[in-house]
């Protein structure tokens, strides 16, 4: 399926309307990411710019987009739930120090060991993950407080607005390619959903919004005004639990269970109707500032205590950020036919989120679903990342009146066209044609993908899982050809590998109580690659030593030797120099 995203040679005017469309794309991501995170929106939309500009400038991979993303939130949420929101500065700063710190050690490069199943079971996991997020957009805030789906006319539109965007995006291309079809759709269904809301009777409209066609302020409004009623119940539930405290202490008893006091706290709908009418409107978005200028941020101290707490989370985030940077670096690479630099890549983002904590971000790393839009529109070059950003930017802080118009359908359905594009469909018909444990890993990493939303352990999960499965059936390959010189010599010549998981296979290829005094085994088509191995020579070494014969090793690779001379005397067998023997062989294994 990756097909879809033809390849086409890098133009100016490419990158740039590519970059715009990423921008629009950008918005509703950024701030969807931030109310994960538990952070303000502004501070998802200015971690997008900061992220997007310097590794577009700086990173490994000319036509990748980073930002914000929910892989980082996840883990960012924790640590603003616990520590407050203070603690997030030096965890992304510190973050980004470790990733520049990987890139300059060259580290990058162990994306290689990446399966391809572990390849396409992330692919497809996250291709669900972003389906499913969208889900979201369906819903709208209403008088019980709560965001509940569209029903009726409303839905209808939604979805018919949906499937027109995606109809454009795959036949617009076939008429012309002289503007993105991801643009002109967004164009399209905006000025369509503009006349919609402007002349549809108000028995189609949806409840609080005066319009029948969900727009992002809408989305931001409905989030907003959700999060002001659960403060509302947080609140008043604190109020009873005090007072249920106090009441229970003056007679003795003990504090009310926890769920009478959720039952007691329920809000009346005039609470809620107070609660909700706080907001009224977006808040404007300014230029972005230090964060040492910025009233909301009460910094932690910087002392041993802060950095204990904030250590953990920094290590998994610049984990996470990089895990997912380098696979979808390796994607992007296989699109377009080029190959960028995990490196480089490593050390850009590192650069990124160091300047993005300075003004007060929640950090972030590439993000998949825009980097395929961006590839899709067309945009190959730096500058298409850099357009992105800075678009970003002046959609922010110039045109937010503009941005808030966007209707949630045609976001929706730019992202159900990436889903379409990200998901690998000939896993659907291949999967008897290849092993079974490639089939298990990429369902376990898809799987893991789409239940717990974690991009990067699902990636290390898959290789801890492929790496022993290749180790159990390479444990089976060793076997030995035996043979008799004309001295009456046994030679054993090896062939396979000799390490953790082949040992026991290794110690019962030899018969020390029935061989004859001198013994040879002869390394030419094995190699030894660990020190398990080396123990289990050692250990047979003493085998024959009990029988009073002499064991031999030849043929052994100057990789061999050199564990051996680091082993020293933990290993006791003699390696002799290369034998020149013609003898009948008998096979063992």
């Amino acid at each position: 399926m990756l097909n879809l995203f033809a390849k086409r040679a890098a133009s100016s005017k490419n990158d740039i309307l590519s970059g715009i469309t990423v921008a629009l794309a950008l918005v509703p991501e950024a701030i969807a990411f931030a109310f994960v995170a538990g952070v303000p929106p502004q501070v998802g939309l200015y971690s997008a710019v900061f992220i997007g500009l310097i590794t577009a400038l700086f990173g490994g991979r000319p036509g990748m987009i980073s930002g914000a993303t929910g892989a980082m939130a996840v883990v960012v949420v924790g640590l603003v739930h616990m520590h407050g929101i203070g603690y997030l500065i030096p965890a992304v700063i510190l973050c980004g120090v470790f990733q520049i710190i990987v890139g300059l050690c060259r580290l990058g490069k162990l994306i290689r060991l990446v399966p391809h199943s572990v390849m396409l079971g992330f692919v497809n996991g996250l291709a669900i993950v972003i389906c499913t997020s969208q889900f979201g957009s369906f819903k709208a805030f209403t008088p019980d407080g709560a965001l509940h789906y569209l029903t009726g006319a409303p839905l209808i539109l939604m979805m018919a607005l949906v499937g027109l965007t995606m109809a454009i995006i795959t036949y617009l291309p076939k008429f012309t390619k002289a503007i993105p079809s991801s643009l002109a759709a967004i164009l399209v269904v905006t000025g369509l959903s503009w006349g919609i809301n402007h002349y549809s009777s108000e028995s189609n409209h949806i409840p609080g919004t005066g319009r029948s066609v969900l727009t992002v302020r809408d989305m931001l409004l409905s989030n907003l005004k959700s999060q002001e009623v659960a403060k509302a119940r947080v609140a008043k539930l604190d109020e009873k639990a005090a007072s249920a405290k106090a009441a229970a202490e003056q007679v003795g008893l003990k504090l009310a269970p926890i769920d009478d006091l959720t039952k007691i706290s329920k809000l009346t709908p005039e609470e809620i109707a107070a609660a909700a009418g706080k907001v009224t409107k977006v808040p404007p978005a300014g230029l972005p500032t230090l964060v040492f200028l910025q009233k909301e941020f009460a910094l932690p101290p910087f002392n041993l205590a802060t950095l204990t707490i904030i250590f953990p989370f920094a290590l998994v985030l610049a984990g996470v950020g990089l895990i997912e940077s380098l696979m979808t670096l390796t994607l992007v690479d296989e699109i377009t036919g080029t190959r960028g630099h995990g490196n480089r890549e490593c050390i850009g983002q590192g650069a990124a989120n160091i300047l993005c904590g300075l003004f007060g971000g929640m950090g972030g790393c590439a993000m998949i679903g825009q980097s395929l839009i961006n590839v899709n529109s067309g945009g190959r070059g730096r500058l298409s990342g850099a357009t992105a950003a800075l678009a970003l930017l002046l959609f922010v802080v110039l045109l937010q009146p503009f941005i808030l118009m966007i209707p949630m359908p045609a976001l929706v359905g730019v992202m159900f066209m990436v889903v379409i594009g990200t998901f690998e469909w000939s896993t659907l018909h291949t999967w008897k044609k290849i092993p079974a444990s490639d089939v298990l890993v990429m369902v376990l990493v898809a799987g893991y993908t789409v239940v717990f939303h974690n991009l990067a352990m699902a990636v290390l999960l898959g290789v801890i899982v492929q790496a022993l499965v290749f180790a159990w059936q390479h444990a089976t390959h060793l076997f030995a050809d035996r043979k008799l010189n004309e001295h009456g010599s046994r030679i054993y010549q090896l062939h396979g590998p000799l390490f953790f998981a082949s040992v026991s296979s290794f110690q019962q290829l030899f018969d020390p109580e029935n061989d004859p005094e001198d013994v040879v085994i002869d390394f030419y088509y094995t190699r030894v690659y660990d020190q398990s191995g080396l123990e289990a020579i050692h250990k047979l070494a003493e085998r024959y030593r009990a029988q009073n014969k002499r064991l031999h090793l030849r043929h052994l690779s100057d990789e061999c030797r050199q564990l051996l001379d680091r082993a020293d005397d933990l290993v006791e067998a003699n390696v002799s120099e290369d034998p020149h023997y013609h003898v009948a062989t008998d096979r063992l294994g």
